[in-house]
C-alpha cells in the first residue's frame, strides 16, 4: 500500500485516518441504564443498540432526529449472461417508482420517519461484462467512490445504506467468492428469482469473472473494480465517510454487505460503526455477517434490496433510545430498588 500516484491510494490513506468509537459516553449510557426501571439487561440488545449509537456519535444522549436511507442504483454489463429474471430497464423503471412513491422503501420511510435519497450512478452506462473484462477503471471506481463519500453530506445522525441494480446479486457472489474463496455456487443464490438454470448461468459467470482476473483479485480494491459495480463502490464510499464524520451505519442485505465487506478485508476495524439492520435470504448472506462479525437486529427472510431491511432496523433502533431517553428512574417513578 505504498503510495503510487494512483486513484486508489486516496481511498487506502483514508484508513489510518479512522476515528475511534467514544467509549466514554459508552460509560455514561450505562450509568442511566442502571437508574432506569427495570432489571439490569431486562432490554437485551437494545441496550447495546444505545451504547453503539453514543459510541459513535460521540455523545451520552445520541439522537434519530435525521435518519437517512440511501440508495444508490447501478446497472451491469453481466446481464447479457442470462442471470437475472429481468431486463436492465428495470433499475431506471424502479427510479421511477421511488420518484412516485411506489417502492416498499417509500412506505418504511413514511412509516419510521425516514429520509430517502436515490442516487442514479449512469444508468444508460453499464459496468463491463465482468465474464469478459473488469467492470471499471481504476479512474473510475474511486471516483465513484468519491462520489459515495460526497452523497451522505447533510447533517444525518443515521445512515442506512442499500442499493437498486438488475444483476447485482452475481457481482455481490462474485465479490465474496474472491474474498471468501470455495466454489461460486457456495455464494450464488436466486437473486429476482431464476430458476435452476438461471442459477447455473450465475454460477457460470462468477467462475468465468475470477479465472479472467485470476491473480489480480488480492487487493480488496482491485476485487471491487473487477468485479463490482458503482452501486458497490459508492456504498464503500458511502460507508467509509460515515466513519470519518462519525455517523452510525445501518447496512442491508446481501449486496449492500458486498460493499462493507471489502472495507473489512482491508482493515477489520473499518466497520465498527456499522450494525446490520438485518440478513437476508439470498445466497450467503449470513454467513458473510459472521465472517465480518455483525450479528443481524432482524431475521424476516427478505431478499428485496432498496435498503428496506435496514430502514426497518431503524425502528427498533428508535425504539431503543426512546427507552433509554424516556423511561422513568427508580427514584423518579418512586420504585425501591434492588435489595442485595
Amino acid at each position: 500500500m505504498s503510495a503510487t500516484g494512483l486513484p486508489f491510494d486516496d481511498i487506502r490513506n483514508l484508513f489510518p485516518q479512522m476515528p475511534e468509537a467514544a467509549t466514554v459516553m459508552v460509560e455514561e449510557v450505562r450509568a442511566r441504564d442502571a437508574q432506569l426501571t427495570k432489571p439490569a439487561g431486562a432490554l437485551g440488545r437494545l441496550e447495546e443498540m444505545v451504547e453503539w449509537l453514543a459510541a459513535w456519535q460521540g455523545k451520552s444522549k445520541p439522537t434519530i432526529l435525521r435518519p437517512l436511507v440511501a440508495v444508490f442504483a447501478a446497472n451491469h454489463g453481466v446481464v447479457a449472461q442470462g442471470v437475472s429474471a429481468y431486463p436492465p430497464e428495470v433499475t431506471r423503471a424502479m427510479m421511477e417508482n421511488f420518484a412516485a412513491g411506489g417502492a416498499a422503501i417509500n412506505q418504511i420511510c413514511a412509516t419510521f420517519d425516514i429520509g430517502l435519497k436515490v442516487f442514479e450512478l449512469a444508468l444508460d452506462y453499464p459496468t463491463k461484462d465482468i465474464t469478459q473484462e473488469p467492470a471499471l477503471d481504476e479512474a473510475a471506481c474511486a471516483a465513484t467512490f468519491a462520489f459515495g463519500m460526497e452523497a451522505i453530506a447533510g447533517g444525518s445522525d443515521l445512515i442506512c445504506v442499500g442499493e437498486m441494480g438488475i444483476g447485482n446479486t452475481t457481482i455481490a457472489a462474485a465479490i465474496y467468492t474472491a474474498l471468501y474463496g470455495g466454489k461460486a455456487a457456495d455464494w450464488v443464490g436466486r437473486g429476482t428469482g431464476v430458476d435452476d438454470a438461471g442459477v447455473a448461468r450465475k454460477i457460470d459467470a462468477v467462475e468465468r469473472a475470477l479465472a479472467i482476473n485470476e491473480g489480480h483479485l488480492s487487493d480488496p480494491l482491485e476485487i471491487m473494480r473487477r468485479l463490482g459495480g458503482r452501486e458497490i463502490a459508492a456504498i464503500a464510499g458511502a460507508i467509509m465517510a460515515a466513519r470519518m464524520e462519525r455517523i452510525p451505519v445501518v447496512l442491508d442485505g446481501y449486496v449492500a454487505t458486498a460493499a462493507a465487506a471489502l472495507l473489512y478485508a482491508i482493515d477489520d476495524t473499518a466497520l465498527d460503526h456499522c450494525v446490520a439492520g438485518h440478513v437476508s435470504s439470498e445466497g450467503a448472506h449470513a454467513e458473510v455477517l459472521r465472517r465480518i462479525g455483525k450479528k443481524p437486529l432482524l431475521d424476516l427472510g427478505m431478499r428485496l434490496g432498496e435498503g428496506s431491511g435496514a430502514a426497518l432496523a431503524v425502528g427498533l433502533l428508535k425504539a431503543a433510545l426512546a427507552c433509554h431517553r424516556d423511561m422513568a428512574t427508580f427514584e423518579q417513578a418512586h420504585v425501591p430498588v434492588k435489595v442485595d
